[in-house]
């Protein structure tokens, strides 16, 4: 009797014709069958927002892709809106795994807060399916927004497939509710990779708009200003940014602080 063919969710927050979402689409159809739900429009920056203003329309498109024609669903909505549409409205039963990505742009540090590639990802685990979160670093950081030709996912492709087939083969450890991977833009599929702990450390730090006045429309822009020592060796941050290695961080969907909650609640007892 043959084996039942893995169903696998895919979406991104870089909208429904991202390249890096079709990258992933091809190589992840050689390991199971895949379904596409996501966002109609670009959507980075989400975090795991579910915004009353989404319209929530499903609509059904075709997309050739190398010659391959998927029937595919653009979701009026966020990324984690997608991962929702996609279990309860589109899919006939809950898919085995759910990838996000692959994302324009590295998500490191605790800017996945605003992620909404890893925003999906926690939102598929929190209904109790395995996800994955997975994203290129970019040369040029300026493009992030833009679908780039130029992107060479071949690579990421490569690191998706392989920690997307482990989802599906292994339980995880307890408290590992989703997988992030963040991939060099200049590593091979011989880089080698390291289990890493989300950087506590923002990674793109903000700076003030130049507008003449409030009323101008502007988007408030981010550049870098992170060194070695200011990252542990062994976070998300460093192992990307530093160490030019693949980082694969195990997250969980407890956000509580590591502190002895007996000790914190008698402080509290005695401050207030």
């Amino acid at each position: 009797m043959s084996q039942k063919q893995p169903q696998i969710l895919l979406t991104n927050d870089d909208g429904i014709r991202s390249p890096g979402l079709w990258a992933a689409a091809e190589a992840l159809s050689s390991i199971g069958y895949v379904h596409v739900a996501a966002p109609r429009e670009q959507f980075s920056g989400a975090g795991r927002s579910l915004p009353t203003t989404s319209d929530g329309q499903i609509e059904k498109q075709i997309m050739e892709v190398n010659g391959q024609q998927w029937q595919v669903h653009a979701i009026g909505g966020s990324p984690a809106q997608a991962v929702l549409h996609g279990v309860l409205d589109i899919l006939p039963a809950q898919p085995d795994l759910v990838v996000s990505g692959i994302n324009y742009g590295e998500n490191l540090g605790h800017s996945i807060l605003s992620s909404g590639t890893v925003g999906a990802a926690f939102e598929a685990a929190s209904i109790g399916i395995k996800a994955l979160a997975a994203s290129l670093e970019l040369e040029d950081i300026s493009g992030y927004l833009e679908h780039s030709t130029e992107v060479d996912f071949s690579t990421a492709v490569y690191f998706t497939a392989r920690f997307a087939r482990l989802l599906l083969e292994h339980q995880m450890p307890p408290d590992v509710d989703l997988l992030k991977i963040d991939i060099p833009f200049d590593a091979t599929p011989s880089t080698p990779w390291r289990v890493t702990r989300q950087g506590k450390h923002r990674y793109f730090t903000p700076f003030p708009s130049t507008r003449r006045a409030f009323s101008d429309s502007k988007y408030l822009d981010s550049r870098l200003t992170i060194h070695p020592e200011d990252v542990p060796p062994d976070s998300d941050i460093h192992t990307l940014v530093f160490d030019r290695m693949v980082s694969v961080t195990p997250l969980s969907l407890d956000l509580t602080a590591r502190t002895n909650l007996a000790d914190l609640d008698r402080l509290f007892h005695e401050l207030a």
